[in-house]
């Protein structure tokens, strides 16, 4: 396949995959980590993989979110590191072989870092670095540092995976609320300290993900454009949650997410997929979406094409 970054300078808009946690919730115990699926049942993965792929899907995650060691140690798992990232990249490479980029996913730590925490930054970095060096070597294409909320986390974790391989396109994503000041993420980052920490500290794509619909999510990308020039994801949630029998269900449909990423094609995002509540049925109506765009003259044109 071609290099990701070049096909982006391209003006190329990519299809990222939807949720993984969504797609294993019925497959998961109470309690249990959701990278244990990756030691005792890799073929849910390599199934889910499918999926996305079929729906048309450009970058497909592995499910490694939580496959850090200090994450992992809170299922006393941390000793499987290397086995439970391996595993992941393993089962997604069997299914997408080169038809798709394969995208690790590397989110928070649960640790809160000094004075807020107890948590060293060096054993943070550490642990980043861990689980980065095992995607690396199974064979990656793309790291995706995501659902960060602390700048600071997101700067160790770019970093680390800077060290780990100069090369590798790195993606960094930060979750945030609406509050009466604009948008913040709880460790009160907004959106130009964001951009700014993010592009410092060597991200080559940036964004959001989670925590917010696609309107909201609209409006968010509005806002990393203006201070920004770097290629843009978006993955929005399908909406807040409503619970159900004590599960969460989402209520944004295909459809209207679709219709709505129009928006996102018009202010220039270059890669739009999903996060939690969305599923190949998502992604399939996304893909047909954006390859429309090629009967609009501009992107400015398409949302009202």
């Amino acid at each position: 396949m071609k290099k990701l970054l070049k096909r982006l300078k391209q003006d190329k808009i990519l299809v990222a995959d939807g949720a993984i946690g969504t797609m294993l919730m019925s497959h998961l115990k109470l309690g249990e980590s959701p990278e244990s699926i990756n030691l005792t049942h890799p073929e849910i993965l390599e199934e889910i993989a499918s999926l996305y792929l079929d729906a048309g899907a450009d970058i497909i995650q592995t499910n490694t979110f939580g496959a850090s060691p200090l994450k992992l140690s809170l299922y006393s798992l941390e000793d499987k590191t290397e086995e439970i990232n391996r595993n992941a990249v393993l089962a997604v490479r069997k299914v997408v072989g080169n038809r798709a980029y394969i995208l690790a996913s590397c989110g928070p730590s649960n640790k809160l870092l000094k004075p807020y925490g107890d948590a060293d930054p060096e054993v943070v970095y550490n642990s980043f670095e861990r689980q980065i060096k095992a995607l690396i070597s199974a064979g990656v294409d793309i790291i995706c540092i995501e659902t960060m909320t602390d700048l600071r986390e997101a700067t160790l974790a770019i970093k680390a995976a800077k060290t780990v391989s100069p090369s590798i396109p790195i993606i960094a994503t930060m979750t945030f609320d609406l509050t009466p000041r604009g948008f913040y993420t709880i460790m009160g980052v907004n959106i130009e300290e964001a951009v700014s920490g993010l592009e410092m500290a060597g991200a080559d794509i940036i964004g959001s993900n989670c925590g917010n619909g696609i309107e909201n999510m609209i409006k968010i990308a509005l806002e990393f454009k203006k201070y920004s020039n770097l290629p843009l994801i978006i993955q929005p949630n399908t909406g807040p949650p409503k619970l159900e029998d004590g599960i969460p269900v989402y209520q944004e449909t295909p459809e209207f997410i679709a219709e709505k990423a129009k928006e996102l094609v018009a202010i220039g995002v270059s890669i739009i997929g999903g996060c939690c509540g969305t599923t190949p049925e998502h992604i399939r109506a996304i893909r047909k979406m954006v390859d429309s765009f090629s009967d609009c003259k501009c992107r400015h044109d398409f949302k009202s094409c």
